[in-house]
């Protein structure tokens, strides 16, 4: 029986995930499809009881359902436990299990590019599913502070506290996306973009920019995109301008992939063959973004 995956969120319409995991099952000689399912958040919980009902062999979570859905699972992982927030759900027999790549993801991607974290200071820009991520990879690896910057200074602290809660700890401070942020990025050498404001169609990224205040950076820094359509995001050109190190959201999103190819299958992710059709996918046309969104 052919098995059925997908990626569940909201939007979805801009995923390069399906021409990445159908070049990882075509390589792979595996019977399976990938879908896009484009779930309102208030209807989460109907759409995990229709994964359920359908029998679907597993799904990847995107934004902005990462934190929601764990509610909706029979178990997490460890990892998706501690961080709080789920980007992979696997089926196994009756039940329905969420795990967590994303940190294992960035921090493939930033070694990738041969980044060393240990001793930097970093901003995370955001406070949902991706920024605990990406606040998790950065202190696992040595970084020296990390600051949570958000839109509401109350948004990042919430986010710092709930994963001291669940163990994730280290020299980390909280900024608004304000008149604090310039204190946090005058000493920073890396940031990292973990919002969804910068995606294809999602709102006016030339404001976000702005907002972010990249001017204060050092002229060392590297800035870093989670978001991989488009492929070169505002901030990214932005930060290039100012002759800034620009790394963009594929890397995370084939690393991330990868592990959870290996999760559902059992073999190890044909990486060069998902790498090539990111690539491919890239240079296409994406689809209309939800007109709701």
């Amino acid at each position: 029986m052919t098995a059925l995956y997908g990626v569940l969120g909201w939007p979805v319409a801009h995923s390069l995930s399906p021409a990445m995991f159908r070049a990882a099952f075509d390589a792979r000689g595996l019977d399976a499809v990938y879908a896009r399912f484009e779930v309102a958040p208030e209807r989460l919980d109907e759409a995990v009881r229709g994964l359920r009902v359908l029998g679907i062999a597993g799904v990847n979570v995107t934004a902005p359902c990462k934190e929601r859905i764990t509610a909706w699972l029979d178990a997490l992982e460890p990892a998706a436990a501690r961080l709080g927030a789920c980007n992979v759900v696997t089926r196994e027999g009756d039940r329905l299990v969420g795990g967590n790549t994303d940190v294992e993801g960035l921090r493939t991607s930033l070694a990738e590019h041969g980044i060393d974290l240990r001793s930097r200071a970093a901003v995370v820009v955001g406070a949902g599913g991706v920024a605990r991520a990406a606040v998790a990879a950065l202190l696992a690896d040595g970084a020296g502070r990390v600051t949570v910057v958000a839109r509401r200074i109350e948004r990042a602290a919430a986010l710092v506290e709930d994963l001291a809660r669940r163990g994730i700890t280290g020299p980390v401070d909280v900024a608004a996306l304000g008149d604090d942020r310039h204190d946090a990025m005058r000493d920073a050498s890396l940031l990292v973009q973990a919002t969804s404001a910068t995606v294809e169609g999602s709102g006016d990224a030339e404001a976000f920019v702005r907002a972010l205040g990249l001017d204060a950076l050092r002229s060392d820094a590297i800035v870093v995109e989670t978001v991989y359509r488009p492929r070169r995001t505002s901030v990214l050109v932005a930060a290039a301008s100012r002759g800034l190190r620009t790394i963009d959201g594929l890397g995370m999103l084939l690393h991330q992939a990868a592990a959870t190819f290996a999760r559902w299958t059992g073999r190890p992710a044909p990486l060069e063959a998902m790498r090539a059709a990111l690539e491919r996918a890239c240079e296409r046309p994406p689809s209309p973004v939800h007109p709701g969104v």
